[in-house]
């Protein structure tokens, strides 16, 4: 059984149709993005998709010129269809990161999962909060770095150098491959403190 899993969040129509920003930064990482997961399929490895799903009473949840956006049962809160396969996992969250009040830490060791690649949008805000919090739980943490989306690129940057210097290997998807398959792992991070 893998102990592989690549968690992708917020691909989900609503949030991605929030401006042409994302629209565009989406559409350019699609393809080799939909590869990646293919190839991470084919190998046997899991993919959860977390999803977001907003609770009117959150007075927190970003609105959007009043509405509120990714509400339970929806179509803007689906998942992209490019993205999913029948063997995916889609997983519920009313946060940022994956793990705030959801099951995900519980199916991931269920699966004896101990290594994560965190992807999607937005790069600065879920797969930040998500790795951190994935690093807390004492994961193996991998971000490939073109499968990773924010509006601005500027904001991708800053996150990928926090996430390399904090918590996450940082590379490309092709590495990511070419590492599994040639060591038939993901070796983890040395963490450095200064």
């Amino acid at each position: 059984m893998s102990k592989i899993a690549v968690l992708t969040n917020d691909l989900q129509y609503e949030l991605v149709e929030k401006n042409p920003e994302r629209v565009a930064a989406v559409a350019a990482a699609t393809p080799h993005f939909t590869a990646f997961l293919d190839e991470i399929r084919r190998r046997g490895h899991h993919v959860f998709h977390l999803q977001l799903v907003n609770d009117p009473d959150d007075p927190n949840a970003e609105r959007y010129d009043g509405h509120l956006p990714v509400q339970r049962g929806t179509r803007g809160a689906e998942i992209i269809e490019d993205f999913l396969a029948p063997e995916d996992v889609v997983m519920e969250k009313s946060k940022d990161s994956g793990f705030y009040e959801t099951d995900l830490h519980e199916r991931l060791q269920a699966l004896g999962v101990d290594t994560v690649l965190i992807t999607g949008m937005q790069t600065q805000i879920c797969v930040q909060t998500t790795a951190a919090d994935a690093f807390f739980r004492g994961y193996n943490i991998w971000v490939p770095s073109d499968c990773v989306v924010s509006a601005r690129q500027e904001d991708k940057d800053r996150a990928l150098e926090w996430l390399d210097g904090y918590c996450a290997t940082v590379s490309d998807s092709a590495e990511v491959i070419s590492v599994l398959d040639a060591e038939g792992t993901l070796p983890r991070k040395n963490i450095k403190t200064p």
